[in-house]
């Protein structure tokens, strides 16, 4: 069931991250999903160097605000090294 999960909050920060980010992001599903999960990890990465009580316990992923905007800088990097179809 995490799996699912895991799919379907990735698709929907993946979705809103597209939704936000300015201009035309052509990303298909599966991509949309990966990305979700990507800025998921990394928001929650960002969130947990800044605590430093968190620092010692395992990765998790962010919330959904964090995530979005990780998404976001994800999809950032992509088109500034020309990963994306820009």
């Amino acid at each position: 069931m995490g799996i699912v999960r895991m799919i379907v909050v990735g698709f929907i920060v993946g979705v809103l991250a597209r939704f936000f980010y300015p201009g035309a992001v052509p990303l298909g599903f599966i991509l949309t999903v990966v990305l979700g999960i990507v800025g998921s990890f990394l928001a929650g990465f960002v969130v947990q160097m800044m605590n430093p009580a968190s620092r010692n316990q395992p990765l998790h992923p962010a919330g959904l605000i964090a995530s979005i905007l990780g998404g976001m800088v994800v999809i950032f990097v992509c088109v500034h090294f020309h990963l994306l179809g820009h």
